[in-house]
């Protein structure tokens, strides 16, 4: 079964001050962009390839899915998709990407490893 690697895109996004504020959309759509070539090659201690998943909310709902990255439109709280996600996917290695602290104790609480935006973003080639 391979890893899950669950992205929180708002939280990714607003780890860098680059003006993502001004086009939410638009940064979610550049991070799904860059988050393709870790689908085949993994991330730091966890090999590809990975199972991305994308999890938008608010103003970037609407972006859509590319071959690699799967994305999730949250209907209202992405923390809490990100939550049911982990939880839908008891059987698997499910790591998430966030610095939010109380989203981290959720999910490591069900069992997920966390990583920081750093890991994938800036997205680093």
């Amino acid at each position: 079964m391979r890893t899950l690697l669950v992205v929180d895109a708002a939280n990714t996004v607003g780890s860098v001050p680059d003006g993502w504020w001004r086009d939410r959309r638009g940064a979610a759509e550049r991070l799904r962009d860059g988050l393709v070539a870790y689908a085949d090659v993994g991330i730091d201690g966890h090999p590809g390839p990975l199972d991305l998943l994308l999890v938008v909310e608010g103003a970037a709902r609407g972006v859509e899915s590319v071959p690699g990255v799967r994305v999730d439109a949250a209907p209202g709280s992405g923390d809490d998709r990100i939550v049911e996600l982990v939880a839908e996917a008891a059987q698997a290695t499910v790591v998430v990407v966030t610095a939010d602290r109380e989203l981290r104790r959720r999910v490591e609480e069900l069992g997920a490893v966390c990583v920081g935006p750093r890991t994938v973003y800036p997205v680093r080639r």
